[in-house]
């Protein structure tokens, strides 16, 4: 009887999210390697110097920080990073190296270094990525840092 309830109850959790237009939940350890998968594919876009295939991984809302200002929107975001895609070499690169999903499976942030055309890292990125109802990912929230030099504790 309780076996019975809880196939019951998981195809009620499965056919709410279908009726919601969300995918349907997966193991932490898929979601991740989904995320993993959609940043090196988006990290590829810059070395592929390829601008459209790099909109499309970012969110109609997303915001990204740059040095100077904030840009809102996906419009915003694809027309401030025009220049970067200018010239046959890439300016920089990144590569994710940690990634976390939340229990929910809705939301990820993914993290790494950034490397200029040298190879040489000059900082780190941190990206959050949002599962839309479809099952893909899209970066909502992109933000670079300087690398630090500075000592970790214990």
């Amino acid at each position: 009887m309780a076996r019975a309830i809880l196939v019951a109850l998981s195809a009620t959790t499965i056919l709410a999210g279908a009726v919601r237009g969300q995918a349907a939940p997966a193991a932490p350890a898929v979601l991740t390697r989904q995320v993993f998968a959609a940043e090196s594919s988006f990290a590829a876009t810059m070395a592929n110097r390829d601008s459209t295939a790099f909109a499309a991984f970012v969110a109609p809302d997303a915001i990204f920080f740059g040095e100077k200002s904030v840009m809102r929107g996906k419009p915003a975001v694809v027309d401030g990073w025009r220049a970067l895609f200018a010239g046959p070499t890439a300016p920089f690169s990144w590569k994710p190296e940690t990634v976390e999903v939340l229990a929910s499976g809705t939301l990820a942030h993914s993290s790494g270094p950034v490397h200029d055309a040298k190879g040489r890292q000059i900082g780190n990125f941190n990206s959050v990525w949002r599962r839309e109802p479809d099952g893909t990912w899209l970066v909502v929230f992109d933000k670079g840092c300087p690398v630090c030099n500075c000592e970790r504790g214990p």
